[in-house]
């Protein structure tokens, strides 16, 4: 512990003798550990940026591959999906197992590339049926959160398509999630 005397600010140095360097130092600590987290969470948040936009991708590319309709909703899907707590893959999935990404879109009803409903229900847009089934999907809804919330991937497919409606439907679903991509990406 070693003394200094300096003024401070304005103030006279009448009255105001000592300063401890420890405190000097300690306010330079704090200031380069405030200035090392603003940082670093700019380096999270530029890396969480550049993990959502390769889920995107990731879904957009496969889309494409296959010529479907839904190519262009990739990062729609993830921040849904992301906002509801689902598995990234677990939208476009569906969607490829109801109606082949768009193609095979439900009749009779607008923008039902989910089966939702069992085809009965349409959509305003591409973006809202994305933004309802997640909404659903993720337990959020208070009138359908007793299906959904709180359960695991395979669970939540087992009860939008029961085993004995649809033999092996979660597993068809999760087999096109792991052709989308890994389930955990990482910024590169």
């Amino acid at each position: 512990f070693v003394a200094v005397s300096m003024p401070i600010g304005n103030l006279p140095e009448s009255g105001i003798s000592t300063v401890s360097s420890q405190i000097v130092f300690l306010k330079q600590n704090t200031d380069i550990s405030n200035l090392l987290a603003f940082y670093q969470a700019d380096d999270e948040a530029d890396s969480n940026a550049q993990i959502l936009q390769a889920k995107a991708e990731a879904i957009d590319a496969y889309f494409e591959m296959y010529d479907m309709p839904l190519k262009g909703t990739g990062m729609k899907m993830v921040q849904e999906g992301e906002k509801n707590g689902l598995d990234w893959r677990l939208l476009p999935a569906i969607s490829v197992i109801e109606s082949t990404g768009g193609k095979f879109a439900c009749k009779g009803t607008t923008h039902s590339f989910f089966g939702w409903g069992s085809c009965k229900i349409a959509f305003t847009s591409k973006d809202h049926a994305i933004e309802i089934i997640a909404w659903n999907l993720g337990g959020n809804n208070p009138n359908t959160a007793r299906y959904y919330a709180g359960k695991t991937t395979k669970q939540i497919l087992q009860k939008y398509n029961p085993p004995h409606i649809v033999p092996l439907y979660a597993q068809k679903v999760m087999k096109v999630m792991d052709n989308i991509g890994e389930k955990e990406m990482t910024a590169s």
